[in-house]
């Protein structure tokens, strides 16, 4: 048991903390949309109500789709693209998707590669960008789930101002849902961007996310 957690700390304790975090969401937006409710003379909901409610769905999925894209346009770009100094970056000769010897798969696999890496075919394809392809896949349906859910609850706030609802094409194309959309965006594309270029010249001791201390500043794709 104490091995298993030990060797399973990181995705513990992200994944306690974003339970802690949706739990700490959950609430403070219940209260609010109820205080809401009651400033308008509307009649208040039930904590399960609103675990159902667009309003809470859409909060969810606008910030999960941004993460998401985060992670998929990194995953792509960090094949082609290279950043000199940068931990982030593979070495600057080394861009592309890498040989068959470098990435272990069909004949220069070994017994520990996954059995998909050791096929051939569509199947060693797909496995290939199995991560690219799942996290784009999540990124879609996340984006979905927010324009669906944003509809719905935008078309509440339209007739509670005795306002026309608007369709689903209307909203994906309106600026309110642009506007939630890419304020989330801009703001994960910064902070990937400042990672990328404060760890050519910042470090953190032990974080396979920084390069060594004593590392020059221009060396490239090194961690610590």
């Amino acid at each position: 048991m104490k091995k298993a957690l030990k060797n399973n700390g990181l995705s513990l304790f992200f994944g306690l903390i974003f339970l802690l975090a949706l739990l700490g969401q959950a609430i403070t937006g219940y209260a609010l949309y109820n205080q809401e409710q009651l400033t308008a003379g509307l009649e208040q909901i039930s904590f399960a109500q609103y675990l159902v409610s667009s309003n809470f769905a859409v909060d969810v999925s606008e910030n999960w789709q941004s993460e998401y894209l985060q992670f998929l346009l990194y995953i792509f770009a960090t094949i082609w693209l290279v950043q000199k100094g940068s931990p982030e970056s593979k070495e600057l000769n080394e861009p592309g998707l890498e040989s068959d010897r470098e990435q272990l798969v069909g004949k220069f696999s070994n017994a520990k590669s996954p059995k998909w890496a050791r096929a051939s075919g569509w199947r060693r394809t797909l496995y290939a960008n199995s991560l690219g392809l799942t996290m784009g896949l999540i990124f879609v349906l996340s984006w979905l789930v927010q324009s669906i859910a944003g509809n719905s609850n935008y078309n509440q706030e339209q007739m509670q101002n005795f306002e026309h609802p608007v369709s689903w094409t209307e909203y994906v194309v309106s600026p309110e849902f642009w506007n939630r959309t890419l304020q989330n965006w801009q703001s994960e594309f910064l902070a990937v961007g400042s990672m990328v270029v404060l760890s050519i010249y910042l470090r953190q001791r032990g974080s396979p996310e920084s390069k060594p201390v004593g590392s020059a500043h221009d060396d490239t794709g090194t961690t610590g």
